[in-house]
Order: C-alpha cells, then sequence, then structure tokens
C-alpha cells in the first residue's frame, strides 16, 4: 500500500497499520525467550533460523537450507561453521553426489532445538486457546498469504510432517 496512513486515513488503512503494529511486538515478544537463550551461549537468530530448519529437515542439503532462510552462502558460513563446530550440527555428503552437503542436528543440536521451540509453542498455544476452529483457520490462513512463496513448500511441519515433536 503506497497511501500515508497518517496523510489520508481510510478504515482499511488504519486496520493494516494497527496489524503492521501487531505484528511487530508479536515478532518481538515470540523472538524474546529464544533470544534471551541463545544469548547465554553466543549465538543469535540466524543460529536459532538454522537450528530450526535444520531440524524440521533432517538431511536437508546447504543448497536447500540456503533457498530456505533466502540467504547467500556467506552470509550463512560463519553461522553454520559455529553450529558445527560447537556440536549442534552435524554435516556429511549426500549419498548420491559427494560433493552436496547434508545438514542433520546433533543430540546436543536437538536439545537446544527443542529449547527454544518450547516457549514459543507455549505463546502460540496461549493464544490460540480460546480460538475456535474456523479462527485458529483464519489465522493459519492469514499466515500463509502474508509469506511470498507456498507455505507448504516453506513449512516442514506443513509438508513433511516433521513438527516439533520429530
Amino acid at each position: 500500500m503506497t497511501a500515508d496512513v497518517f496523510s489520508n486515513p481510510t478504515r482499511n488503512s488504519e486496520e493494516e497499520f494497527e496489524i503492521v503494529e501487531l505484528l511487530f511486538f508479536a515478532y518481538r515478544d515470540f523472538t524474546s525467550d529464544p533470544d534471551a537463550i541463545l544469548d547465554e551461549i553466543g549465538f543469535g537468530r540466524a543460529h536459532h533460523r538454522v537450528v530450526h530448519f535444520v531440524g524440521s529437515r533432517p538431511g536437508m542439503s546447504v543448497a536447500d537450507l540456503l533457498d530456505t532462510l533466502g540467504i547467500t552462502k556467506q552470509s550463512l558460513a560463519r553461522v553454520l561453521k559455529q553450529l558445527i563446530d560447537g556440536g549442534y550440527v552435524r554435516q556429511t555428503t549426500g549419498p548420491e553426489d559427494r560433493r552436496q552437503r547434508r545438514l542433520s542436528l546433533s543430540p546436543k543440536g536437538e536439545s537446544l532445538r527443542q529449547e527454544l521451540l518450547s516457549p514459543q509453542l507455549e505463546r502460540i498455544a496461549e493464544a490460540l486457546k480460546d480460538l475456535s476452529e474456523n479462527e485458529r483457520s483464519a489465522v493459519m490462513h492469514f499466515l500463509a498469504r502474508m509469506c511470498n512463496n507456498d507455505p507448504t513448500d516453506l513449512c516442514g511441519a506443513l509438508s513433511s510432517g516433521n513438527g516439533a515433536n520429530s
């Protein structure tokens, strides 16, 4: 939307502006617990994203991780090296192509993943607890529509069944 919500407010633009702000606050709070845990071990959100997606897609290739995160190889290199050196992520060669690198979490990495995921799942459960099935569906639909790509391609839990308890 190109309209300035302050100089030309409409009912929709005000509502959309509120949604923007709510998304900022929701993201801040959604990431606050994992951020604190990561800070204790010298990691940040980039480490969190790698641990999350490697954990939800064991055996994914580095190329697939780059596509999922939408970042460059250079951006991933330092973070991935720290996670491998720290014993959180394992890297193996691909079965068909020895040049391909496959990633999975070590038991230490899976433990970290669960520790990071637990407060987020609790926050989501609390937010959804009083919603009807239709309201829950509307939340999922809204979030899916916010994605640039098909969320079934993006979300491991939706497309492969590798959710929090895999």
